[in-house]
């Protein structure tokens, strides 16, 4: 009894699992060698890889090598599982390992009952051709689990990889990303899973008057412009019409439905819907059955002849993440207009009250922005911070609204008592934002904006380090933006006089550092700026945008 060479049954006879099926086929030889016959087993080529002889027989190699080619070479669309061979001295099984998609079987080798000079007997014969037919079929038994198990075993990792892309999807679904980079993220996890030539996603967007899908993120190979992007989205609503999941075209069972690009061999496409009831836009996007926000389209399926039901099920899970994510943060940027809106409310009711600080609050927030800025360049200020010192700065005047007017538009000196009411207008505004959990960080700024560095300011006399540094800004945009504003009981001051004032208040009344950082700025830029008048900057997109930014750091 010998192995010999290393093809695919020796290696199968190496394994751990081939350890039993080498048992068995040792058994088996030994039950044939008892009765003077040889046993053979080749390889799927034909070369002889184990050999089992009794003594006083010795097999002719090469005949026992052309049984196994012969058998080898015939078709293999036996219907039998197991297919066997009897002539004048042998007996040979093909060992069917698998079967093709075309119900073909592949041999992974060929087992053979060397009859020697004992010749045919047909009762020895038919018991010899039972025991290798049992053989064969215990073989194949075992290829058949095998197969199974991997079948398994692959289909448990590539669920695996869906829910690990799944789970990133959930993960990373934060109001605070920008679309774009969460949809190239799921264009890229998804291909990590789904080899593609292409790949992209396609959002709703107003463009002037009328409503376009436009490629928000994709990769590889996909060139898709404003006409091809209205044809696809067409030809997938039809598709959603007739029930179906998605649209799927090839012709590799079939030709085309649709008309492609000569270059495209198989495409996908499954939508991006949104739970607000539909509705047609102006350019027709929206249909009549499905609100959809966008979609998402590959072409040329690699490793696969074409995408089936289980990558419409894998990438209609990606779209679905996909559109929840636009549409919470179209409800995030909802909320966060609304709430600018709120903030621009409750400053022009400040400004309403007294007209003569009518701009003061949107000043005080751009100048204490400015220096926030320079200060981040000297101090490494996160924008986080910056961002709600601007906001600080808009709000720091709000507790006027619980002032009597008459005080806050008395022209001339005020009274010791009417002086008290106008200081406890921090307190009031701390009180008033204090409600509200979204705006406890710019709170200190709000209340401390009048105190000193010297302890001589108000409502709490605080000293140095004790001032919050939000509040030290706002003091120093306050004052400066105070002392260049005219009011109704003296002239504005000039710039230079206004920048010689903030020297003299260094270490006193602003923090020194801070009020060293905005002297050396670009101030008379700054000047500049708000003598063209804030409304606007304030009027731009750019303004626009970073307000609602800024509110965006409250409410996530």
């Amino acid at each position: 009894m010998f192995l010999i060479g290393k093809g695919d049954m020796a290696e199968i006879l190496d394994k751990r699992t081939g350890a039993l099926r080498l048992f068995e086929f040792a058994d088996f030889s030994r039950s044939v060698n008892s009765l003077g016959l040889g046993f053979a087993l080749s390889d799927d080529k034909g070369q002889l890889v184990y050999v089992a002889e009794p003594d006083g027989l010795s097999s002719d190699r090469q005949s026992l090598a052309k049984v196994c080619e012969s058998l080898l070479g015939k078709p293999d669309s036996q219907t039998h599982d197991v297919a066997v061979q009897v002539d004048t001295n042998y007996i040979a099984a093909a060992l069917a390992q698998n079967k093709r998609g075309n119900g073909h079987k592949d041999y992974s080798g060929i087992a053979v009952i060397d009859l020697g000079t004992s010749g045919q007997n047909e009762s020895l014969t038919t018991v010899l051709k039972q025991m290798l037919t049992q053989l064969a079929g215990s073989f194949l038994a075992e290829a058949k689990a095998r197969q199974q198990i991997e079948m398994v075993s692959t289909e448990l990792s590539q669920m695996y990889e869906e829910l690990v892309l799944l789970h990133k999807l959930s993960a990373n679904m934060k109001v605070t990303e920008s679309d774009c980079n969460y949809l190239q993220m799921a264009c890229d996890s998804l291909t990590d899973i789904v080899s593609v030539e292409g790949i992209a996603v396609l959002v709703e967007k107003q463009i002037e008057d009328h409503r376009q899908l436009v490629i928000a993120a994709g990769a590889g190979l996909i060139d898709i412009d404003w006409h091809s992007a209205a044809v696809i989205h067409d030809r997938l609503e039809q598709e959603l019409t007739k029930g179906n999941e998605a649209l799927l075209d090839s012709e590799v069972d079939s030709p085309f439905r649709y008309h492609w690009p000569d270059n495209i061999r198989n495409v996908i496409a499954v939508p991006l819907i949104g739970k607000e009831k539909a509705s047609a836009g102006p350019s027709g996007l929206r249909g009549h059955n499905h609100n959809i926000i966008g979609l998402m389209v590959a072409v040329n399926r690699i490793g696969k002849a074409d995408f089936d039901s289980i990558d419409a099920k894998l990438f209609n899970s990606v779209a679905n993440g996909c559109a929840v994510f636009i549409e919470n943060g179209r409800l995030f940027n909802d909320l966060k207009e609304l709430f600018v809106g709120s903030l621009k409310a409750l400053t022009s009711s400040i400004d309403a009250k007294d007209q003569y600080t009518r701009g003061h609050s949107e000043r005080v927030a751009f100048i204490s922005k400015w220096i926030a800025e320079q200060l981040a360049g000297v101090e490494g200020l996160d924008q986080e911070l910056i961002h709600k010192v601007y906001l600080a700065g808009l709000l720091h005047d709000i507790g006027k609204m619980g002032v009597d007017e008459v005080v806050l538009r008395k022209q001339g000196k005020l009274t010791d008592d009417e002086f008290a009411r106008i200081k406890e207008h921090p307190t009031i505004g701390a009180g008033i934002l204090g409600g509200i959990k979204q705006m406890l960080e710019i709170v200190p700024g709000v209340l401390s904006h009048h105190e000193r560095c010297d302890g001589k300011g108000y409502p709490n006399g605080l000293k140095g380090e004790q001032i919050p540094l939000i509040a030290k800004i706002i003091s120093l945009a306050d004052s400066f933006d105070a002392m260049t504003s005219k009011r109704t009981y003296r002239e504005a001051l000039t710039l230079e006089q206004a920048l010689e004032e903030v020297r003299k208040g260094l270490g006193t009344q602003f923090d020194e550092k801070i009020g060293r950082v905005f002297l050396q700025s670009d101030v008379y830029h700054l000047w500049d700026m708000i003598q063209d008048g804030l409304k606007d900057i304030y009027s731009t997109e750019d303004m626009s945008k970073y307000g609602m930014t800024a509110v965006g750091t409250l409410i996530t």
